[in-house]
């Protein structure tokens, strides 16, 4: 959109600029009008209490796949503009649904807003920030290393996935005694328990609630107004999943990322920060994967079908996680394909909330992605 603002108003300045009647009496190596004007690029728009509303693209298909995949809501936003949103029968802007593992994502940005205020480093030992791993076979674990998956932390399916979610109460205590497996760094694994020890340096290095902390730096100044976070019976917040929102409120931190940190004539994180953790590969051992987010970088890609609901894993490949789409693309994803896409070379964000669809294709990272931006080509 802001491309064909530009495009506008240099068809407006070439017609201003072509030879005229009587062009020919000017004297020899006279200039047209002087030198030309400098266009500025269009103002950055940014979303108030309501987003603006612009439609724009051709979204049949789109809506189409959004209602077969049970689907609760699909928005778009491109140039800081809500150019599409569709809702199922009975939900409306404002319904607000589990997004998953997204949270691991927004965990992410509180951890960068917290090394930018100097509370911690992602070089730091995680266990500066929790004495109960100093002098044991955890004590060189980075705080990076927790956000890339990196850990080496002991893992299997059934801990992580049938004790730690489903039975423990203190999800954090529980996480942080599971003990060590792997060197730091030489193992990549989707541990939902390694991200749950976020919860613990969060809390150490800001002397607070994590909840508080996301609410005073990130949710209440994005003007976030449907989203809730889920603590675990013992009253920690949960770091790795337990956020519900709109598709609405998501694309707002799509836009946060999409313009490097920046809202609204402020800075919530660096830029620094956004691109290390939601653009760059944190690991040779899985290219698709930065700082809890997915990213669309060349190299080796290790997907996480079972954890995402979807059956068994796909063997790794070589290559990027989403071929046909450019490649800062960047995903929140979420199980049951919670998909927050952001894509900043086209200030375009895109956001799929609801049920699991039969296959993981549907409406996932690249598929969405890929829709989004042939409707608004």
């Amino acid at each position: 959109m802001r491309a064909a603002l530009v495009l506008l108003s240099l068809l407006a300045l070439a017609g201003a600029c072509t030879t005229a009647p009587g062009d020919d009496d000017r004297p020899s190596g006279g200039t047209l009008g002087g030198s030309l004007p400098t266009l500025a690029p269009p103002p950055e728009v940014w979303p108030a209490g309501e987003w603006d509303r612009d439609e724009a693209g051709r979204w049949d298909e789109l809506d189409a796949a959004a209602a077969s995949t049970g689907s609760t809501c699909v928005a778009v936003v491109e140039d800081g503009t809500l150019v599409h949103r569709w809702t199922a029968p009975g939900a409306t802007a404002r319904t607000a649904g589990p997004v998953y593992s997204v949270t691991k994502s927004v965990t992410a940005l509180l951890v960068g807003i917290a090394v930018d205020d100097g509370l911690l480093s992602l070089d730091d030992r995680t266990a500066e920030h929790v004495p109960q791993w100093r002098g044991g076979p955890s004590a060189d674990v980075t705080v990076e290393q927790l956000l890339s998956m990196t850990s080496g932390r002991r893992w299997s399916y059934d801990v992580d996935y049938g004790r730690m979610i489903r039975r423990e109460p203190d999800k954090t205590a529980f996480s942080l005694g599971v003990g060590q497996e792997h060197p730091p760094g030489e193992h990549w694994e989707y541990d939902n328990m390694a991200v749950q020890v976020l919860a613990a340096v969060l809390s150490s290095a800001t002397g607070g609630d994590v909840e508080g902390f996301a609410r005073e730096r990130l949710l209440d100044p994005l003007g976030l107004r449907d989203t809730t976070w889920d603590r675990d019976p013992s009253g920690a917040t949960t770091t790795y999943s337990g956020i519900r929102s709109s598709c609405d409120d998501l694309a707002r931190i799509g836009l946060l990322v999409a313009r490097d940190g920046r809202w609204d004539g402020g800075r919530i994180v660096s830029a620094d920060l956004v691109q290390r953790l939601t653009g760059t590969s944190s690991s040779d051992l899985n290219a698709a994967y930065g700082g809890l987010w997915w990213i669309n970088a060349e190299g080796r890609v290790q997907t996480i079908e079972r954890a995402a609901g979807f059956g068994a894993d796909r063997p790794p490949t070589t290559g990027r996680l989403a071929p046909d789409v450019p490649a800062d693309a960047r995903w929140a994803i979420g199980y049951g394909n919670q998909i927050l896409a952001v894509v900043p070379s086209r200030d375009v964000v895109a956001v799929r909330i609801g049920a699991r669809p039969s296959s993981p294709d549907d409406l996932g990272a690249a598929d969405l992605t890929s829709r989004v931006l042939a409707a608004l080509a």
